[in-house]
């Protein structure tokens, strides 16, 4: 034992940036954030249009799944290794899902966790212009608006959406409508903002702050039923820490999951099997893992598309794909460039642009299982991408929805064909084929250690972890049920509430 803190912060991406940065704030505590990557930024990470090059870097893990039981290949998951986590390599859409998908957890028990409840948080993390005060904030860390300059493929695919019919939503982002509109972007002055930049980068210069980075907590010191600290190791060796407060994981969804059965608090079977000792037996650790899936329609230009200069991704639309839903389970996409295409189906792709479509409510939940009790073994990930057939049939409607907007008379002059999955492919089966087989992440993963009071359940309504005093989660992992939207500004608000909580 080295040192003791009055907080320990476990995990310093989005979540842990924001929880750090305000605990920190007041004078008296004394609290540690470790990140197992780097302070370190890049020309790529300030450059909005350069987020993709990201992926292939040291800034993210790397992660893949489990083979998929509905296609038998597995698949790449993005997740942030660097000060600001997922916010420091994502594509920057900072928006909220429709109300309906948040008042799902106060439906399901957590009556404080509804839109309503939330909205302070979200209000509280931003700081928007021109915008609904009730709805949208002002001050707050994160500045955030629409892309500036806009892309002219991307306004064009959103007068197609109005030509057919949709609905054209002033403020999409917020939280409180239906239709297509522009996103809203954490980019500033042309770079991007994530989570570090806008709560830590003042932070840091704190006398009772201390940030370690390159720092890979292998295990929580639990004791007596109560988490007294961490253990964690740097270049120059392995490093013990107390804790006479609390300790808060915000290592994402994979991170704390793993992290918790780690140090023996999880399913007692599985802990068993993978040579842990069982501190506390807590079954719902890694399960109801779920994240959001996608496919494109992807059309090749007639002309010359402009490179983009903002994500790439600058508008979208929150629809249904059936009657007698609660609310949009649809996230269309527009995206001025081709999206992900296998390179077999079009060698020669040229110039183009994409309608991405993602059932943004799915059915289908995995799972996240220690591979080794070594915390430098990756663990065996599993969302299980299309196990329930319901989020492929709302795909299915969605891919037809989407040829619907990209056959729309405002894309005459940037349409030449449709590249994939192309014209002729019409039949459901032939879509459904489709959709499995050019299968990618979105990269939301959410849910291994849920919220709520049943046995599955993790964490309770104030972000504590069930039988271990002194510890809490909060960041996506205590997630029940995926909201309908990007999920950064929702674990920027979880983060939020979790500070107030800490510090009343």
């Amino acid at each position: 034992m080295t040192d003791s803190y009055d907080y320990v912060v476990v995990g310093g991406g989005t979540a842990g940036s924001v929880i750090a940065a305000r605990l920190s704030e007041r004078d008296g505590p004394r609290v540690l954030l470790l990140e197992a990557g780097t302070a370190e930024t890049s020309t790529d990470m300030a450059t909005p249009a350069a987020w993709p090059e990201l992926l292939q870097t040291s800034a993210n893990w790397g992660d893949m799944t489990v083979p998929q039981r509905a296609t038998g290949a597995s698949v790449p998951i993005a997740r942030g290794r660097a000060l600001g986590g997922g916010s420091a390599i994502n594509a920057m859409n900072f928006v909220r899902g429709h109300r309906s998908s948040y008042d799902a957890w106060a439906k399901a028990g957590l009556s404080d966790w509804g839109f309503d409840g939330l909205l302070p948080y979200f209000k509280r993390s931003e700081n928007t212009v021109g915008r609904d005060p009730a709805l949208r904030g002002v001050g707050g860390p994160l500045t955030v608006g629409p892309p500036d300059p806009p892309h002219p493929v991307v306004a064009a695919l959103l007068e197609a959406a109005a030509q057919v019919g949709h609905l054209s939503a002033a403020d999409i982002s917020g939280g409180a409508e239906e239709g297509f509109g522009w996103s809203d972007l954490n980019i500033v002055d042309g770079r991007r903002q994530s989570a570090a930049d806008a709560y830590l980068t003042s932070a840091v210069h704190r006398p009772n702050l201390t940030v370690v980075t390159g720092a890979l907590v292998h295990r929580l010191s639990i004791s007596g039923g109560r988490c007294t600290g961490v253990e964690y190791s740097t270049r120059t060796g392995t490093v013990s820490v107390g804790c006479s407060d609390e300790v808060i994981l915000t290592a994402g969804t994979i991170g704390s999951a793993q992290l918790l059965m780690l140090s023996g608090v999880g399913p007692a079977g599985h802990l068993g099997r993978t040579g842990v000792d069982v501190v506390v037996d807590l079954p719902g650790v890694g399960e109801k893992l779920h994240d959001h899936p996608i496919t494109n329609i992807v059309y090749r230009a007639a002309r010359p598309v402009p490179a983009g200069v903002n994500n790439h991704g600058e508008a979208f639309g929150l629809v249904r794909s059936r009657s007698g839903l609660d609310g949009p389970d649809l996230q269309v996409l527009f995206l001025d460039a081709p999206g992900h295409i296998p390179a077999a189906d079009v060698p020669e792709m040229g110039w183009g642009y994409t309608i991405a479509v993602s059932p943004i409510l799915p059915f289908s939940r995995g799972s996240v299982r220690l591979a080794s009790a070594d915390p430098s073994v990756p663990p065996l990930v599993d969302p299980n991408y299309f196990g329930d057939d319901r989020d492929l049939a709302a795909v299915v409607e969605g891919l037809r929805l989407a040829r619907e907007i990209g056959e729309a008379h405002a894309l005459d002059e940037w349409r030449e064909r449709e590249a994939l999955p192309g014209p002729k492919v019409t039949d459901d089966a032939g879509l459904r084929e489709y959709v499995l087989r050019t299968l990618a992440a979105y990269n939301h993963p959410v849910g291994t250690c849920r919220m709520g009071t049943d046995s599955l359940s993790v964490v309770d309504s104030t972000l504590r972890v069930h039988g271990v005093d002194g510890l809490r989660v909060a960041d996506g992992s205590v997630i029940p049920s995926i909201p309908s939207a990007n999920t950064n500004a929702t674990v920027c608000a979880i983060a939020e509430r979790a500070a107030e909580m800490l510090l009343p």
